[in-house]
C-alpha cells in the first residue's frame, strides 16, 4: 500500500494558494539516490523558509492510479525541483515525472529548477554513462512501446539543458540550499 507523500505542515496558509497553485514546490527525485540525504535537508530547508511543498515520503511501489496523484501535484505546483542523480533515468515514474514537468513548464509557465546530484548537465542533455545503460535497459523493457522511451529521452534532453546547479558533494550542500530557496523567493516575488 502506498503511503501519503509529505507536505509541508506552515501554520499560515501556503502562499501558492492565494494565487491559483496548491503548492509552491515540487520535488522530483529518484528515492534510493537522495531521500535520506540531499532530499530531505532541502524539504527541510523549503518548508522551514515557508514553503509548501510535495514531496513523497517513502520509495513506493506505485501503480498508474496511485501515480496520478503525482501528476496532479505537479500541475498544482508553481515550482519543480528535479534532482538529477544517478538513479533518476532508471525509473520509468522519475521520467513520467519529468515528462509532465516539462509539459507544464511550456504550457502552464511552471518554473523548473535542475540540481545535477554528482551527475553532469551533458551527461542528461546526451543520456551518457548510467543514463545510456539506464535508456537502454528502457528500451528492452518496453520494445513494444518505444515511442513512450522516445519521449522519456527527449524530456532528458530538454532538461539537460536548462540552467541549473551542479553538486559534486555535500560540502556545497547549504550554499546550494540557500540558493535554492533564494531563487524560489525570487520566482514568487517576480510572478505575484
Amino acid at each position: 500500500m502506498a503511503s501519503m507523500p509529505f507536505e509541508s505542515q506552515s501554520s499560515s496558509p501556503p502562499s501558492s494558494s492565494r494565487h491559483g497553485w496548491t503548492y509552491d514546490v515540487f520535488i522530483s527525485f529518484r528515492g534510493p539516490d537522495t531521500r535520506n540525504n540531499f532530499t530531505n535537508h532541502l524539504y527541510t530547508a523549503l518548508n522551514h523558509a515557508g514553503f509548501y511543498v510535495f514531496q513523497e515520503d517513502t520509495d513506493l511501489t506505485l501503480d498508474q492510479e496511485e501515480f496520478s496523484q503525482f501528476i496532479t501535484a505537479i500541475q498544482e505546483s508553481r515550482i519543480c525541483i528535479v534532482i538529477f542523480s544517478k538513479g533518476y533515468a532508471s525509473s520509468r515514474w522519475c521520467l513520467e515525472e519529468l515528462v509532465e514537468i516539462l509539459q507544464c513548464k511550456r504550457t502552464s509557465g511552471h518554473v523548473v529548477l535542475p540540481v545535477f546530484y554528482n551527475v553532469d548537465s551533458s551527461d542528461v542533455q546526451e543520456q551518457k554513462g548510467v543514463f545510456s545503460d539506464a535508456f537502454n535497459r528502457h528500451e528492452e523493457i518496453f520494445k513494444d512501446k518505444l515511442e513512450t522511451v522516445k519521449r522519456w529521452r527527449e524530456a532528458f534532453e530538454e532538461a539537460g539543458k536548462l540552467p541549473g546547479w551542479h553538486l559534486k558533494d555535500m560540502e556545497n550542500g547549504y550554499i546550494s540550499f540557500t540558493f535554492l530557496i533564494f531563487n524560489c523567493d525570487t520566482y514568487f516575488a517576480l510572478c505575484y
